[in-house]
């Protein structure tokens, strides 16, 4: 069985990252030319052929894109794990009107690959907790999120 390919968001994949989520983001190492892998919340689909993510500005993030704009972002959604490749480009250096000094990113969406293995599926979706203190944390997901959709 050959796994799907799309080249943009299908509709239940646009319609899971409406929401904060986790997700793993593959980028290229500016100073070795390795993969580095980092996980997100901040992220968001703007249309079915555009990502939004949010990141600290001077993250490792940040300096593996501006000297290699390819990435890859892996979801499990759909009952399924997911690749997501593009390409991104700094929208905004710093968010105004946030506590952090965070940076938005963009990626144009190339390829969308179903990457579950054979014979299988996803039950759960990953879980996470917040470690401080929920109520500033619950806010500042709200402020994140909102400055993406209004980008």
């Amino acid at each position: 069985m050959v796994n799907r390919v799309e080249n943009q968001l299908t509709e239940p994949l646009f319609k899971e990252m409406q929401k904060e989520r986790f997700v793993t983001l593959a980028t290229v190492d500016y100073e070795t030319g390795g993969p580095n892998v980092h996980t997100l919340s901040w992220i968001m689909s703007k249309n079915e052929k555009t990502i939004y993510f949010a990141v600290e500005s001077h993250s490792r993030i940040i300096q593996n894109i501006k000297k290699n704009n390819q990435v890859i972002v892996h979801m499990i959604a759909d009952e399924s794990a997911y690749s997501i490749a593009g390409k991104t480009a700094i929208k905004e250096e710093v968010l105004d009107h946030l506590p952090l000094k965070l940076a938005l990113v963009s990626m144009q969406i190339d390829e969308v690959r179903d990457v579950m293995f054979y014979g299988a599926k996803m039950t759960v979706q990953p879980h996470y907790d917040k470690t401080y203190d929920l109520k500033a944390a619950s806010q500042l997901d709200e402020q994140v999120m909102d400055a993406m959709k209004k980008a």
